[in-house]
């Protein structure tokens, strides 16, 4: 079986930008990565993600968005994390069932009890060998979050971003083994120095690589991109 990684954290801890690291620092490396998000995934998960994030939907009851989230990760596991598991592929999924303990449980209020029973039907037995939050202050990720606008969750403001901290927090206290907190704060590359040196527990191929050389690699590459979508742009507005 292959290694399955989850990553976790409040709106706007900054994952989203240190999955994409990680994942290249590992494909760099000769992995072979399969990367995800939850909720979608697949067509029928990503019309699930639609559903659960649109800003109308605010009337939506705790119990149906939990059901909801468990539908949409059936889903994802049966159809694409199962199979790619069983090529021996590394999985990382941005976020996962602990997201679910972390919103339903702690922040909307739901029962443990039934949230973990949700959890066991939704992942159908398949727990990360490894889970990483990346822990930031709760109004510099809110910031963060919503500075293109809210979607249905982020707009919940401060004291629910605050509650869901609270659950992953006591997520990682009750399995310390595999639920590890990466302090968030800083610059990406800062963050991501402390990443490889948690993740490297789990992914012991990560040990041969060179941080700040991979991090210069990248940033030569941003510049590159840029340029090119820069003289695209420019050709387009001169045709």
């Amino acid at each position: 079986m292959g290694t399955f990684v989850t990553f976790e954290g409040i709106d706007g801890c900054g994952k989203s930008t240190q999955i994409k690291l990680i994942v290249a620092a590992l494909r760099e490396l000769g992995a072979n990565c399969v990367c995800l998000r939850e909720p979608g995934g697949t067509a029928i998960s990503e019309k699930i993600r639609a559903l659960l994030l649109d800003p109308q939907n605010m009337e939506m009851r705790p119990e149906a968005e939990l059901l909801l989230y468990e539908a949409s990760r059936a889903q994802l596991v049966r159809q694409v994390i199962e199979p790619a598991l069983k090529t021996d592929s590394v999985v990382l999924c941005d976020r996962y069932f602990d997201s679910t303990f972390a919103y339903q449980a702690a922040a909307r209020g739901l029962s443990e009890d039934v949230v973990r029973t949700a959890n066991e039907l939704g992942s159908c037995g398949f727990v990360p060998d490894v889970t990483i939050v990346f822990d930031l202050d709760v109004e510099v990720a809110l910031q963060r979050a919503t500075r293109g606008g809210a979607d249905r969750l982020e707009a919940e403001g401060v004291e629910f971003q605050r509650r869901v901290r609270e659950g992953y927090v006591r997520a990682a206290e009750l399995e310390p083994d595999r639920i590890l907190l990466v302090d968030a704060d800083g610059t990406p590359e800062q963050v991501f120095g402390r990443l490889v040196e948690t993740l490297s527990l789990a992914l012991p191929m990560l040990n041969s690589l060179d941080v700040a050389s991979f991090l210069s690699r990248q940033a030569d590459l941003e510049r590159v991109m840029a340029d090119i979508a820069l003289s695209l742009s420019e050709d387009a507005q001169d045709a």
